[in-house]
């Protein structure tokens, strides 16, 4: 991402106390926590996917990439999304909270391709449209699943329920981006956590 598009340390910090703060209020009182923001980077709007690990197993993933919502709200939405009403997983239960680990991906503006070859594995994330599917995979899996570009490349479409070589076809559109991606993962005292990035 460009360097006007990283978050401080200090400012992934507030994203994920953010983040954290509403998943355990919602969790345990089912109401979403107020929280005043006055930083303009995180008012402004982009992308953002909130993955949830327990362990190293994935408990849920829901994101935006329209972002037509502020980081912060996108944020306190997307969480709770991931938690609750992630088709793959059961809704997250309040005793599970201490093992889980949230991870935020900030996503820089989609970029249109018309030569695979250009992919960069741990770089790219790939987003496959043919309409009116669509199928998104950040950068991280690729680089957690071992996967090449033209693994990738099929898992993307199989995601958006398109062939795995949709992407030869002429009327689909592969676009390319970016991500920073951090997290935070729980202490003995799940009131804390220990942040990390990858970008």
């Amino acid at each position: 991402m460009k360097e006007e598009e990283v978050l401080s340390f200090d400012l992934q910090q507030k994203l994920l106390h953010i983040a954290w703060e509403t998943l355990s209020v919602y969790l345990v009182h089912k109401k979403i926590p107020e929280i005043v923001v006055t930083e303009p980077e995180l008012q402004m709007k982009k992308g953002v996917f909130v993955t949830l690990k327990k362990g190293d197993l994935l408990r849920g993933c829901i994101g935006d990439i329209d972002g037509k919502r502020s980081l912060w709200q996108s944020a306190q939405e997307i969480v709770i999304a991931a938690a609750t009403r992630d088709p793959r997983f059961p809704p997250l239960a309040e005793e599970e909270l201490k093992d889980i680990h949230i991870e935020i991906s900030v996503l820089s503006p989609f970029e249109k391709i018309s030569d695979p070859t250009c992919i960069r594995i741990g770089q790219h994330g790939i987003l496959v449209k043919k309409s009116p599917f669509s199928g998104l995979l950040l950068p991280q899996v690729a680089v957690e699943q071992g996967w090449d570009v033209l693994t990738f490349l099929e898992h993307a479409c199989k995601k958006a329920w398109l062939p795995a070589d949709a992407w030869k076809d002429p009327e689909t559109k592969i676009y390319v981006f970016t991500a920073q991606v951090f997290g935070a993962k729980p202490t003995l005292d799940s009131r804390y956590f220990l942040s990390y990035s990858t970008s």
